[in-house]
């Protein structure tokens, strides 16, 4: 059985200060009362892990990073290397953002680099993919997901796919207050399976967590939990609202 994770992208929010104050009412809130059975992941900016860090010691809440670079180090001035994450405490690592895709111009093979130097730092990779509207308004969405996937897990082995988490985000709904019916969302990561079998097999595609992410609110979470192949959210913007992540993490799927 996949057991569900929900993890919160705190993209470039929180000053120090005020990530140590949400992350410590979190662990305060969510310690003993969270429902059984679920990872709950904190991704806060780079500036602020170290910090954050702290507070979760003894907590439940595991924490993830937003990004990472391809390399072990060098000059790369401004970038963060994925040994400089674990040595950080950092357990998962978002990639393949659609944030960075439109605004920094990543494209499949350069977050594929992503991938492989994340799991090869003992870092759980959540690879994000999705279509933007365009794509969906001609037909496309389900080609545009299968080539990202297939781009982005090149040279991916079998044995390494049970660290792998899949976040479908549809890019038109991120953000903008809009988000895929649950059905569409269904539909999307049964095809997302479907890839993952014919490259990886029967087993790797039941076991993989495939995430959903684009406006997840908490009063849109019981509908999407409800679906058999939705295995958890990455949650944006309702991850810095304390009650808001709380109910997201508490759902109580129909």
């Amino acid at each position: 059985m996949r057991t569900p994770l929900i993890a919160g992208n705190w993209k470039m929010h929180r000053r120090i200060s005020e990530a140590l104050g949400l992350a410590q009412t979190l662990a305060e809130s969510l310690s003993g009362t969270s429902s059984p059975g679920r990872e709950v992941v904190i991704c806060p900016p780079f500036t602020a892990l170290l910090a954050v860090r702290e507070v979760l010691k003894g907590s439940s809440i595991i924490l993830g990073a937003q990004n990472l670079y391809p390399e072990p180090e060098g000059a790369y001035t401004g970038e963060i290397s994925p040994t400089m994450l674990a040595d950080l405490g950092c357990r998962y690592v978002i990639l393949g953002h659609s944030e960075r895709r439109q605004h920094l111009g990543e494209t499949d093979e350069f977050i594929n680099r992503k991938v492989q130097a994340a799991l090869a730092n003992g870092l759980r990779p959540i690879l994000c993919v999705g279509e933007i509207l365009e794509q969906r308004e001609r037909g496309q969405e389900v080609g545009v997901v299968a080539t990202q996937l297939r781009g982005c897990l090149q040279g991916v082995q079998t044995s390494q796919m049970g660290e792998v988490v899949i976040a479908y985000e549809p890019v038109w709904a991120i953000g903008t207050g809009k988000n895929a019916t649950p059905e569409q969302a269904q539909t999307m990561h049964q095809n997302i399976r479907q890839v993952l079998q014919s490259r990886f097999g029967e087993e790797v595609a039941n076991n993989t967590r495939i995430l959903y992410g684009g406006s997840v609110k908490a009063d849109n979470i019981d509908s999407l939990m409800a679906q058999p192949d939705i295995d958890g959210v990455l949650v944006g913007g309702a991850s810095l609202d304390v009650t808001s992540f709380i109910r997201i993490v508490n759902y109580q799927p129909a």
